[in-house]
């Protein structure tokens, strides 16, 4: 009989540690992507999408509200429990009867008890707290997936600005190498005017110095080039974070045709920490609800089907078994507990509280959108007058330099047309790169950052 029930209780823990205990396939492995490959912003987007840490955690944590967003995680399902056990008592005993009042002892009585059953049981009603919990764990799924479209677009959002960020270092690296090798120009036209003796020596020192400053911008903007290339593979996940990268764009393209009332209904409908924020009131009315569940009776249900042995040390019976089934059921009602009504009051309070910061990000998100869409409008306006005037100040840099060439310019004013020529083209690429930020914002705020993969 012992050997049966520790048969029984080894198979039955064997398959719940099987149960528990699932299989799940390894992670894909990351492709590369070549060094020598140009990439598009889009190319680049994908490759983060894949290798992102953030965006890969965000996911990982996903599946894990997916997987509770289950009937038996909210309590639906019984309880299923396979129950062995074995107890001896070894006992001294004495007996009077009622009829004469005999005495009879009995020493050393050795008893034992052994059963082995499965038992069940199931709230079959409490109050509707398990149907709201249940729809409270599949609201906190849906919050899952919006928390990872929080992640992604803001990696997009990110990554999109760093990608025009290294693509205007560059360019500025360009028009700084370009400033050197107008200095560099200069500097020999002043040294053969100063060894003919048309050029007096400052005037000789000044091109020395204005050549030497302009190396020096230069060599100090590939220290910003290189952290923002370093920046884009820390977000594609490269484990060589100075891996050199070729982009396809050269230059800045902006949208110029985003709408207001677009990008405001978009906002107010599509915006993801809004929706969010909607989840989080609906969170606090579940959580109220259960609470209000308390207010209710409770009916449990429980059976079981077992098989109970005994061996008796003395009596008239040697030993007893017993197979069947039990079930029974058990209904309830909290009185009092001292704390029903206050934590009642208090989820009513968190219900406001949540629906009043729901308002609140709706009414900041107006606020940046509208900052955002002055910046943009503004930008793209500075962009039109900037644009005008680089061309003037090429043109004034050609007049300049030929008559530089011709000993009819001094080289201060000469400097003046270089400096003009390269404030000009500073301008028009902060002007550009700027209005890109305030593109990017807008299309994020109002939820549709997504375009950029388009």
């Amino acid at each position: 009989m012992k050997h049966l029930l520790l048969t029984i209780l080894l198979t039955g823990f064997g398959a719940a540690a099987l149960a528990q205990s699932p299989t799940s396939p390894g992670p894909e492995p990351m492709r590369d992507f070549p060094e020598n490959e140009p990439l598009t912003l889009r190319r680049c987007l994908e490759i983060g999408l894949e290798r992102n840490y953030d965006v890969r955690i965000v996911r990982n944590e996903e599946r894990i509200s997916d997987n509770n967003a289950t009937a038996a995680n909210a309590g639906m399902l019984p309880t299923v429990d396979l129950q062995a056990g074995y107890t001896g008592t070894w006992d001294n005993r004495r007996a009077t009867t009622l009829r004469d009042g005999s005495q009879s002892t009995e020493t050393s009585v050795y008893d034992q008890t052994a059963s082995v059953g499965v038992a069940v049981n199931w709230t079959l009603f409490d109050g509707f707290r398990i149907r709201t919990t249940y729809d409270r764990l599949r609201e906190l799924q849906q919050m899952g997936a919006l928390q990872t479209r929080i992640t992604i677009e803001d990696f997009m959002a990110n990554l999109t600005a760093e990608y025009y960020n290294y693509l205007q270092q560059t360019l500025r690296l360009r028009n700084f190498r370009n400033a050197v090798q107008l200095s560099r120009e200069r500097l020999r036209i002043s040294e053969e005017r100063f060894r003919v003796g048309n050029f007096s020596r400052l005037d000789l020192l000044q091109a020395r110095v204005d050549f030497n400053a302009d190396s020096s911008q230069y060599m100090s903007q590939q220290e910003v080039v290189t952290a923002s290339r370093i920046r884009i593979n820390e977000l594609l996940a490269h484990e060589n974070l100075d891996r050199r990268i070729a982009v396809q764009d050269s230059v800045i393209r902006v949208n110029a045709s985003l709408d207001w009332d677009e990008l405001l209904d978009r906002t107010l409908s599509a915006n993801a920490s809004l929706l969010m924020a909607g989840h989080d009131t609906a969170i606090a009315e579940f959580d109220l609800k259960i609470l209000q569940a308390r207010n209710y009776p409770y009916v449990n249900l429980s059976t079981g089907y077992g098989y109970s042995y005994n061996l008796y040390g003395t009596g008239s019976n040697r030993s007893r078994g017993t197979l069947g089934l039990n079930a029974g059921v058990s209904v309830g009602f909290t009185l009092f507990d001292g704390n029903r009504r206050r934590e009642q009051r208090n989820a009513r309070i968190s219900v406001e509280n949540a629906e009043l910061t729901r308002q609140q990000l709706e009414l900041s998100l107006r606020a940046n959108l509208s900052n955002f869409w002055q910046a943009y409008r503004n930008n793209l306006e500075v962009i039109h007058l900037e644009e005008d005037n680089l061309v003037a100040a090429r043109e004034n840099y050609e007049i300049a330099m030929e008559r530089y060439r011709l000993g009819d310019l001094p080289g201060i004013e000469m400097r003046e047309a270089q400096k003009s020529l390269l404030d000009a083209e500073e301008r028009i690429l902060t002007a550009q790169y700027n209005t890109k930020l305030c593109e990017i914002s807008l299309q994020q705020i109002s939820g549709n950052v997504l375009i950029y993969l388009e």
